[in-house]
């Protein structure tokens, strides 16, 4: 089998089109001021009600933390999907685990808007298209024809999704930090969901919830 091998300014541009096609996402922040706990590492816990988004979230999310340096599990490597678990039971497990944090996140449900797209209408001479045509426009015996194109007129869908993600310290089970996110048309959720992780991940530096940094 061949192997492929792409060169650094391939890579670059692989890249920059994967983050330059992420949707917006805006995170609102609060942090526990009761608390003054940091934690080294988290499980990640995403509690949606389909599998085949809250394996891909926990997936990438735990991925972009410990490409940080910082320890992430995720709750399906160690909590089988569709069962109920105790708090005993949790505990127990999260204390085997050695885990600091546990991070929820929810699924808070989507806003939906239309906007209109108004038509627009753009005239190119003929003479662009091909070489023959730019020679013969030189010419007025010829005479000069136009291409109409007419673009939008049409009604546009977006959609916002709404998610809640509580940080909670595993040795008493407090609130340390909670944060409203958005995420505007995601397209992908892989992308999405390593860039939902890069955010919160600042979200804690900035706010000291990281052992090794200022609170």
């Amino acid at each position: 089998m061949k192997k492929i091998v792409f060169s650094p300014a391939l890579l670059l541009l692989l890249i920059v089109l994967l983050f330059s096609s992420c949707s917006p996402i805006t995170l609102t922040s609060w942090t526990n001021p009761k608390e003054n706990k940091q934690i080294g590492n988290v499980l990640v816990w995403a509690m949606f009600e389909k599998l085949e988004y809250q394996k891909p979230f926990e997936q990438y999310a735990a991925s972009y933390f410990n490409s940080k340096g910082f320890k992430a599990l995720e709750s399906l490597s160690f909590l089988p999907p569709g069962k109920k678990q105790g708090l005993e039971s949790l505990e127990k497990k999260f204390d085997s685990l050695g885990v600091d944090g546990i991070l929820v996140v929810t699924y808070k449900g989507t806003d939906k808007s239309q906007s209109y797209i108004p038509p627009t209408t753009t005239v190119y001479p003929d003479y662009y298209y091909n070489y023959y045509n730019y020679y013969n426009w030189g010419y007025p015996l010829y005479g000069a024809g136009a291409n109409v194109v007419t673009t939008g007129g049409y009604w546009v869908t977006s959609s916002v999704i709404n998610l809640e993600a509580n940080l909670y310290s595993n040795s008493d089970n407090g609130l340390l930090w909670q944060a409203s996110i958005s995420v505007d048309d995601p397209q992908y959720i892989d992308q999405t969901s390593y860039q939902i992780a890069a955010q919160i991940y600042a979200d804690w530096a900035k706010n000291g919830l990281l052992k090794g940094t200022g609170k």
